[in-house]
C-alpha cells in the first residue's frame, strides 16, 4: 500500500516536512530579530515600511511550522482531504515567502533613504541622559562602535559642540581600547573612525539578506514537497479500492 512507512516517497515527505520546521524557525528568528532591531533604532527611520517584511516573514514562519506538522502526519497516514489542504498551504506559503523576500530586497535597496533622519537626531544631541535623542545617539555609537553620521568630523559642525565651546565629541565616540580617551578631536586615533549610518545599514542589510536566503530555502523545500505530493496522490489514484466480503453469521 502507498501509505506504508517503507515507501521512499513517504520518507522524502517526512524529511522535507521536518525541514519545513527548520526553515520556519529560521524565518521566525529573522523576523523577530528584525523587529527588535527596528524598535531599538526606530528614531533613525523616517518610515515604518521596513516592518512589512516582518509581517509577511512571521506569517510565513507560522504556516511553515503548521504545514511541517501536517506533512509529517501525512507521511504516516493517507488522507485525500489533508493532502489537498497540505498542497494549498504550500501554495499560500510560497506566496507569503515570495512577498517577504521581495519586500526585504526592496527595503535593503532603500536603507540609505530610510535612515535619512539619522543626521537630524545627531543634530539634536544635547548630551543629557534625560533626552531620548541623546540616549539613542550614545547607545548607537557604543553598540555599533561608530562616531558621527559619516565619521567623527560630523560632530565639528554639530550644534552641541558649538554650545559646549570645547573641541570634544561625545565620549561614546571613544574607542574602548583607549581608556584615557576624553573625546578630544585632536586625538582622532582614540575615536571610532566609521560613521553610524554605514554601520546601521550593514546591520539591517544582514538581517534582510538572512530573510531572503531563508525564503529561498523554503521555496526549494516547497518545490520538492509539491513534486513528492503529486507522485503520492498519483499512486493513490492508481491504487484500486479493496472490498471486503461480509460473512453472514
Amino acid at each position: 500500500m502507498c501509505g506504508q512507512r517503507g515507501n521512499p516517497l513517504k520518507t522524502i515527505l517526512q524529511l522535507m516536512s521536518q525541514l519545513l520546521w527548520v526553515v520556519g524557525l529560521v524565518l521566525a528568528m529573522g523576523g523577530v530579530y528584525l523587529l527588535m532591531k527596528y524598535r531599538h533604532y526606530s528614531l533613525f527611520f523616517t518610515q515604518t515600511y521596513i516592518l512589512l517584511p516582518v509581517v509577511f516573514t512571521l506569517c510565513s514562519a507560522a504556516l511553515l511550522l503548521g504545514t511541517g506538522f501536517l506533512g509529517t502526519w501525512l507521511s504516516l497516514r493517507d488522507s485525500r482531504c489533508l493532502q489537498g489542504l497540505f498542497v494549498y498551504l504550500l501554495v499560500v506559503i510560497f506566496c507569503l515567502g515570495s512577498t517577504a523576500s521581495a519586500l526585504a530586497y526592496v527595503q535593503s535597496r532603500k536603507l540609505d533613504t530610510e535612515t535619512a533622519s539619522l543626521g537630524e537626531v545627531f543634530q539634536n544631541y544635547t548630551g543629557s541622559s534625560r533626552d531620548i535623542n541623546s540616549r539613542a545617539v550614545d547607545a548607537t555609537q557604543e553598540e555599533l562602535q561608530c562616531c558621527g553620521v559619516s565619521n567623527y568630523t560630523d560632530w565639528l559642525g554639530a550644534s552641541w559642540l558649538n554650545q559646549t565651546g570645547e573641541n570634544l565629541v561625545p565620549r561614546s565616540c571613544c574607542n574602548t581600547t583607549f581608556p584615557s580617551c576624553d573625546g578630544n578631536v585632536d586625538e582622532p586615533w582614540k575615536l571610532y573612525h566609521q560613521g553610524c549610518q554605514g554601520k546601521l545599514e550593514m546591520t539591517f542589510q544582514f538581517i534582510l539578506r538572512f530573510i531572503m536566503w531563508g525564503s529561498l530555502l523554503g521555496f526549494l523545500t516547497e518545490v520538492v514537497l509539491l513534486s513528492t505530493m503529486a507522485q503520492v496522490m498519483m499512486m493513490m489514484e492508481r491504487q484500486p479500492f479493496k472490498y471486503q466480503v461480509l460473512e453472514n453469521s
